[in-house]
């Protein structure tokens, strides 16, 4: 008995297959897909809008916090002149009132206790607030001197630190406050602003 032979597909030129295989997304394709993108970005936008102003407020609420310790600590180690004053107003940054420390601070060895850094006077830290955060000292001016102890002469400190244009009462507003004896807590909206009661 005899065996038929196998019949096998007719072959292809490789270069057929190639065309085949290598086939891409027309124009149309692409702008449906950008498009579907654009309308999802477009949604998706304004609901990060309070995430990146809580991110903004807590990083100068942490900077804040970090300056305090560190001016407290060097207050103590050194038996006082320790000054904490917010930044002068530059071309980048300008704020009207002396409660406003929305440029920064910087913390600085006060050698001739005059309770002002000085240009001469060595800087320990410097700080600089992240943009659109208000930062507004209750009740004080421009600068904050520590005693021996690394208290403000045994009176209580605050801030608060609030996204720009918006009002303490905002979900993102912190407040940081220094109770007279030189305890430090951050403080929710419905807190602020820092008092002797809340310090």
């Amino acid at each position: 008995m005899q065996s038929l032979p196998l019949s096998c597909p007719p072959r292809t030129h490789p270069r057929h297959r190639l065309g085949a295989l290598s086939r891409g997304f027309t124009a149309i394709e692409l702008m449906v897909v950008v498009a579907i993108v654009a309308v999802l970005a477009a949604l998706a936008a304004p609901s990060f809008t309070p995430l990146i102003e809580r991110w903004r407020v807590r990083q100068a609420v942490e900077g804040l916090q970090s300056s305090i310790y560190l001016a407290r600590s060097e207050a103590i180690k050194r038996g006082g002149g320790i000054v904490i004053q917010k930044n002068a107003n530059t071309a980048q940054c300008a704020t009207s009132a002396k409660q406003e420390w929305d440029c920064g601070w910087f913390v600085c060895e006060d050698t001739n206790n005059n309770g002002k850094c000085d240009n001469t006077e060595s800087v320990l830290q410097s700080v600089e607030t992240p943009s659109k955060v208000q930062v507004t000292r209750t009740g004080g001016g421009e600068t904050i001197q520590l005693n021996r102890w690394g208290l403000v002469n045994g009176t209580w400190l605050g801030f608060s630190l609030v996204p720009l244009n918006k009002s303490s009462s905002d979900p993102a507003a912190r407040g940081v406050c220094m109770s007279s004896g030189g305890r430090i807590k951050v403080i929710p909206p419905e807190d602020i602003p820092c008092s002797a009661s809340n310090s």
